[in-house]
């Protein structure tokens, strides 16, 4: 009875561990375990430059759907209330005939009539339709639309800038970690070698200059650890910013799968890049928003004429309903031409301000075609510099850890200084470094000829 009492307590005491280490991993923050691919997924529904690129887009829209709005009929109302003084008349003269004992007089008679009210109450309803612009309010919706399509490839271009930097980001905790797992190596190392110098020295074998510098060397290598620990929480609160996670956040990424080498091909790159880059893409864009800013500037030789129509009324009450002086209502169809015939040539000078940007945005995208190109040339040319680095890095691994090996079994067994081993570790772990750094190194300069080409 006692055992199973005891039993109970202590299944009861782990379960309460267990929810206590929940609970604790919670508070700080943990998450499950991130593969590059959520990574990138998790970034591009959250990162804030994609957010601000749709809010643009949708602007964009709705820019388009008021440039839409100018070539449909406008419905207007307007009232009006104004008192007078004095009521307005009218003075008329006219001549008096008046037969007098003396003769017939002849005089001019004054005599005023009331033309109106003191109080005037006007209303009216009228709705507008332009006719004809001169090709602006279309040329105006057609440049409105091709915003659209210009804010689609910057939220293209946001969403490549943001894969990117998540996948260097990514590598970067991976490279900072391996960087930890080598500063673990080395220190774990040169505790096994300090214990080794502390037995030769009790035994008079190393004089104790030997075992101060194992000792310093350690110390070293423990603040090396703290370093790289240091590293490892900023590159994972770097990540947690373009995910915007909260930056304490421990995230946790997955290894990713073994190094193998990819083959490109140099014009190829070429090829995509000029196809499928967005900021190419925004200037063909911009080329054709610039055609059309010509044909805005010119909309301006033609008339513009448009059709109004409105129902009005006038009197002396609220409702404008009583009118003594004349119809209290009206309806009034008119059309308005308007023409502006001369300006001092400020239209012909509009026209070549807008040609002027048209060929000046040429030349841009030429330039930027060349500037495209030299970036996927760099990138091709970092790539190959970087897979061969993986190779030399490994051969130069190898030989540091055989060296590392016989140095310390020579030290084992009194025939080489402590500095020796010293000196190889340093070279191991050196070498350790640049070998993952050269791993890592190629996946980031793959991720950089990857947006250098314009994909994902």
């Amino acid at each position: 009875m006692k055992s199973s009492f005891q039993y109970c307590v202590f299944v009861l005491a782990l379960v309460l561990a267990t929810l206590s280490a929940t609970t604790y991993s919670l508070a700080q923050g943990s998450a499950s375990v991130l593969t590059l691919q959520k990574a990138i997924d998790e970034a591009i529904h959250n990162n804030r430059l994609i957010k601000e690129a749709l809010e643009e887009e949708q602007a964009a829209v709705e820019g388009e759907k008021k440039a839409r709005a100018d070539l449909l009929p406008k419905l207007s109302t307007s009232y009006s209330y104004s008192h007078l003084r004095h009521e307005p008349f009218a003075l008329f003269t006219f001549p008096s005939i008046s037969v007098t004992p003396f003769g017939i007089s002849r005089t001019l008679e004054h005599r005023k009539i009331t033309v109106g009210p003191k109080d005037n109450i006007t209303w009216d309803v009228a709705i507008t339709q332009p006719l004809f612009t001169g090709f602006a309010l279309i040329t105006k919706r057609k440049l409105a639309a091709l915003d659209i399509d210009l804010k689609k490839v910057m939220k293209e271009q946001a969403v490549l800038d943001v894969i990117k930097k998540v996948k260097i980001a990514y590598l970067n905790i991976l490279l900072a970690r391996r960087a930890l797992e080598v500063a673990d190596e080395e220190v774990s190392q040169l505790e096994a070698h300090v214990h080794d110098a502390d037995q030769l020295h009790k035994q008079g074998v190393i004089p104790y200059n030997d075992l101060l510098k194992s000792k310093v060397a350690l110390a070293q290598a423990q603040q090396n650890r703290v370093k790289a620990k240091s590293n490892l929480d900023v590159a994972i609160a770097a990540l947690n910013l373009l995910l915007d996670r909260k930056i304490t956040v421990n995230t946790q990424v997955e290894e990713l799968p073994p190094f193998s080498p990819s083959s490109y091909e140099l014009s190829s790159l070429f090829h995509k890049a000029l196809h499928h880059r967005p900021e190419l893409k925004q200037l063909e864009i911009a080329l054709r928003q610039a055609e059309l800013g010509v044909r805005l500037a010119k909309s301006t030789y033609y008339p513009q004429i448009f059709l109004d129509g409105r129902y009005e009324r006038k009197g002396d009450n609220w409702p404008a309903s009583h009118n003594d002086y004349q119809n209290d209502h009206n309806t009034i169809l008119s059309l308005q031409l308007t023409w502006s015939l001369f300006e001092w040539g400020k239209r012909r000078s509009d026209v070549a301000q807008a040609l002027h940007k048209k060929r000046a945005l040429q030349e841009k995208v030429e330039e930027i075609k060349n500037s495209v190109l030299l970036e996927v040339k760099q990138a091709y040319q970092e790539l190959m510099v970087a897979q061969e680095n993986i190779h030399t890095a490994l051969n130069a691994l190898s030989q540091a850890k055989e060296n590392y090996r016989i140095t310390d079994l020579q030290y084992k067994e009194g025939i080489t200084t402590s500095t020796e081993v010293l000196d190889a570790r340093t070279f191991l772990t050196q070498a350790e470094f640049n070998y993952h750094r050269a791993l890592y190194g190629y996946r980031i300069a793959q991720a950089e000829l990857q947006r250098a080409i314009g994909a994902r």
